[in-house]
């Protein structure tokens, strides 16, 4: 596995999804080892729940931290003679050229998590180098994965390529969970809305701090004793983040936690009173599968990916747009305990459907068997499938 940060995860959707993934390869039988950056995992770390993790150094500024690493990476990993290299985001695999031309017998696999190009964090020449790393990873793979239907009609539309949908996933929570670690942050049950992201400008963390501060104002009494939590941190966006502390300085029912994991996240999922998913742009978020596995009421923008889990419309809001959002989370609130049920039982049903880790694992597990299934040479290389000509 190429292109993560690291394992265990700490923070990242993608370092998520590898390690679930991982770990249950590694019990379906498969040998997996993890490359790891320097800085993002724990020198003493060699192993994590059978996974072999291989840290190496990395050039760790904004532009240059993933290519560096996913180039040491591929030349280690080709070194090693392994039989599949799969890599994840468009990004690192603008590299999976590199094995294909000079280690033919290993199969490339590449998962596209997400249209990064897009992000507002990017300058033009980042956002024209995305979008190379999109055709390379629609063009040297043996196999182009996407983790939301959006993204396999995006290949096929833009790149002539069939990406094979395998979504993401989350593991189903305990039951029972207790509030022991959350009642230090001044936390009750039921009495906070629960936003968990990365703090950066697609996530749209702007439009829920607008909406709250909207809905204080005009709805004290409906407001009183409630709280908004913001759970994560940025990655080279102290900018933004100085920016939404700044929105929410006068407003104590604000409450930004910083990166949580673990037992505290967990509670912090159980006793939400409703999650907010407000990106301008996404792959499959896993903190939305999560708030759904927690039979949550999730309020989510109306962008398609989101469109595609929350089936309840009246959920949903326009995109960036923060009166939207203030109207649809006072909906939320004054709905009573049974509608909440109803609505979070919808959304674990998805869940227990779609996106359990056996079942994408599983058809992860047929993938990589299909691909050893066909031969591989110097010269293939996975053309475009012919268009109809008219």
């Amino acid at each position: 596995m190429i292109g993560q940060k690291g394992m265990p995860p700490t923070f990242g959707g993608v370092e998520r999804h590898v390690h679930d993934i991982s770990v249950r390869l590694f019990a379906l039988g498969h040998t997996v080892s993890v490359y790891a950056r320097n800085w993002y995992t724990k020198k003493d770390i060699t192993h994590v729940r059978g996974v072999e993790i291989i840290r190496l150094p990395s050039l760790h500024t904004k532009h240059l931290d993933t290519i560096s690493h996913v180039l040491l990476s591929t030349i280690h990993a080709m070194f090693r003679r392994v039989d599949i290299i799969h890599y994840h985001g468009v990004g690192p695999s603008l590299l999976s050229w590199i094995p294909r031309v000079f280690t033919p017998n290993i199969r490339v696999i590449n998962t596209f998590h997400s249209v990064d190009r897009k992000h507002k964090k990017w300058g033009w020449f980042a956002r024209l180098v995305l979008r190379t790393g999109e055709w390379t990873a629609c063009t040297f793979a043996h196999r182009t994965i996407a983790v939301s239907q959006t993204i396999s009609t995006y290949a096929e539309d833009v790149y002539n390529r069939t990406a094979h949908y395998i979504p993401n996933a989350v593991s189903l929570p305990e039951k029972g969970i207790a509030t022991s670690t959350i009642t230090p942050f001044g936390l009750q049950s039921q009495s906070y809305v629960l936003l968990v992201t990365r703090l950066i400008p697609h996530k749209g963390v702007q439009y829920a701090i607008t909406a709250w501060k909207k809905l204080e104002k005009e709805y004290p009494q409906i407001m009183a004793g409630k709280q908004l939590v913001v759970v994560g941190k940025g990655h080279y966006t102290n900018t933004y983040e100085r920016r939404l502390q700044k929105m929410a300085e006068s407003h104590k029912s604000i409450i930004f936690l910083g990166f949580q994991s673990g037992n505290t996240l967990q509670q912090l999922f159980a006793h939400a009173n409703c999650f907010i998913q407000p990106s301008d742009n996404e792959g499959m978020s896993l903190a939305l599968l999560e708030a759904m596995s927690h039979k949550l009421p999730v309020i989510a923008s109306d962008i398609i990916e989101n469109i595609r889990l929350i089936k309840d419309p009246r959920m949903l809001f326009r995109r960036s747009k923060s009166a939207a959002l203030a109207k649809t989370l006072l909906h939320v609130l004054h709905l009573s305990a049974k509608e909440k049920k109803e609505i979070g039982m919808q959304n674990y049903r998805i869940v227990t459907k779609d996106h359990t880790p056996e079942k994408v694992v599983q058809q992860l597990h047929d993938v990589y068997t299909a691909v050893f299934a066909q031969p591989s040479s110097r010269d293939e290389v996975c053309v475009p499938k012919p268009r109809t000509v008219a």
